[in-house]
């Protein structure tokens, strides 16, 4: 693992499974707007990776209610649904590998990051990371481009040493944007072919297998 000097992890469905909390908080926000159908737990798995007001904009049709519909999402989230969640069997474990060969290890999530602190913090993850990139709640740094290059320049590190970790498209197409490496997971929501039509330079079924892709 010489030549890797830093790994950025994205957080839902790579780090932790947020189906339950992300997908009753989005039914939630439906209902309060009276949407005329709320969709399954299930048929909203596709929204967990991409930002979430895109993801509101699409189920609604369009842009009219979509900043309202966030709002309601996160009356929800931010007491509840956060903490609908759990990590994936054999991160920690991978973490703490990485952490004693060296690495450097950061979150890099679209979620906005004053709920990805308060994720990592309850499921006890603090020490294995020098630091939680995330948007902020205007949108800002929503895109994963745009997130990663301002991760990139406040680590200081070198994106050719550098790796993201994540398990949707828009993980793989931010690092090749950003001149790094991606390594996508198929325990996640994405799917193989959609990982590597991204970029993907691997594709790992657990997390475990991660281990065998960093060099």
């Amino acid at each position: 693992m010489s030549r890797v000097r830093a790994v950025l992890w994205d957080l839902d469905g790579t780090l932790t499974d947020p189906k339950p909390g992300i997908t009753r908080s989005i039914q939630y926000a439906l209902q309060k707007l009276d949407h005329h159908t709320i969709p399954t737990e299930d048929e909203l798995t596709w929204c967990i990776g991409p930002p979430l007001r895109a993801s509101f904009a699409r189920i609604l049709g369009g842009e009219d209610f979509a900043d309202r519909a966030v709002a309601l999402y996160r009356e929800r989230f931010s007491d509840i649904g956060l903490y609908e969640n759990g990590v994936y069997d054999g991160v920690s474990e991978v973490l703490t590998t990485l952490s004693q060969s060296g690495q450097r290890l950061f979150v890099a999530t679209s979620k906005p990051h004053v709920f990805a602190e308060r994720i990592i913090d309850h499921f006890g993850l603090r020490d294995h990371f020098e630091r939680v990139f995330g948007s902020e709640l205007d949108g800002t740094r929503v895109d994963k481009s745009h997130l990663l290059e301002y991760a990139l320049k406040e680590a200081s590190v070198d994106p050719a040493k550098t790796l993201m970790i994540g398990d949707r498209s828009h993980d793989m197409v931010g690092a090749k944007n950003n001149g790094m490496k991606g390594i996508g997971v198929l325990y996640g929501y994405g799917s193989r072919d959609e990982l590597l039509e991204a970029g993907a330079h691997h594709v790992c079924a657990t997390p475990p297998a991660i281990l065998g892709c960093i060099s």
